[in-house]
C-alpha cells in the first residue's frame, strides 16, 4: 500500500516537531519535507510530489491562506493554527480540515481519516470510454451504480460530503465529493465556478460578471474561481468590451 506523501509547513520549529512526531506515528504516512514558510513551500509543492499539506495560516510574508489561493491544483490542504477567527476563511477556501494549536494526536488522526475517507470516495466515481468515442461515469448511489454519459451531464451541485448531479433527465444522489466528481470527469468538458458547483462548458446559455447560467438554473462565481472560469468558458472578449 502506498503510504501518503505529507508535507509541514510552520514557521514555529516546535510545531513541526509536533506534527512529526504525530505523523511518524502512523505507518500510512511519510513526511516528504517541511518548510518554515508559504513562500518555500509554493516552491516545494512545484517540485515535489505532495498529497497532503499541514499548513499554518498566521506566517510572516504570505499567510497559509494565501498560499492556498494561489494553488492551481493543490493537493488534501490541513490548516493549523492558534487562531479561531481564521476558521471562515478557511471554510471558504474548501480545506480538508481545521486543527487548532496545541494540537492533539487525537484530533490529528481525525483530520488523517477525513483524508482517508475522502480517497476511498474518488473510488466512488470511475470514468470510461466506450469504444474510444464516447465517454461515461459510473457513479454509486447507496447500493446501486449508476451508468451516466458524460454528454448528458449538466452540473452537480454539493452538499459537504453528498453530492447531487443534474442530467438531461434525471437526478442521482452520491456520497461522494466535488473533488473526486471534478477529478473524474474529463478536464476540458468541465469547470468548476463555485465552490458548490461544477458546470458542463457546453451547456451554459448565457453569463454575467457574476454568474453563468444553464437554462433557467444561474450559478454564482466565486470569488477563487473567476480567473479559471472566464479562461475556459472564454467569457474575456466579451465582458472586457
Amino acid at each position: 500500500m502506498s503510504r501518503t506523501k505529507c508535507l509541514i509547513v510552520d514557521d514555529e520549529p516546535l510545531a513541526i516537531e509536533v506534527l512529526k512526531s504525530h505523523i511518524q506515528k502512523l505507518d500510512s504516512l511519510e513526511i516528504v519535507g517541511t518548510c518554515a514558510d508559504a513562500i518555500e513551500a509554493f516552491d516545494f509543492l512545484k517540485s515535489h510530489e505532495v498529497d497532503l499539506v499541514f499548513l499554518d495560516i498566521n506566517m510572516p510574508e504570505m499567510k497559509g491562506t494565501d498560499l492556498v489561493k494561489t494553488l492551481k491544483n493543490p493537493p488534501a490542504i490541513v490548516f493549523t493554527t492558534a487562531y479561531r477567527e481564521y476558521a471562515i476563511e478557511s471554510y471558504d477556501l474548501n480545506v480538508l480540515d481545521y486543527l487548532l494549536k496545541p494540537i492533539s494526536f487525537e484530533r490529528f488522526l481525525q483530520a488523517v481519516e477525513k483524508y482517508n475517507q475522502q480517497n476511498v470516495l474518488i473510488e466512488e466515481v470511475t470514468l470510461h470510454k466506450n469504444n474510444g468515442d464516447s465517454e461515461c461515469i459510473y457513479l454509486r448511489e447507496k447500493n446501486v451504480i449508476h451508468k451516466i454519459p458524460v454528454i448528458e451531464i449538466l452540473y452537480v451541485e454539493s452538499f459537504g460530503d453528498y453530492m447531487k448531479l443534474h442530467t438531461t433527465d434525471r437526478e442521482i444522489n452520491s456520497r461522494c465529493t466535488m473533488a473526486a466528481l471534478e477529478k473524474a470527469l474529463p478536464e476540458k468538458a468541465f469547470v468548476r465556478v463555485h465552490r458548490s458547483f461544477l458546470i458542463a462548458i457546453n451547456k451554459v446559455t448565457s453569463f454575467s460578471p457574476v454568474m453563468v447560467a444553464i437554462g433557467d438554473k444561474e450559478f454564482p462565481i466565486g470569488t477563487r474561481y473567476r480567473e479559471k472560469t472566464f479562461d475556459k468558458l472564454d467569457f474575456n472578449s466579451f465582458l472586457n468590451k
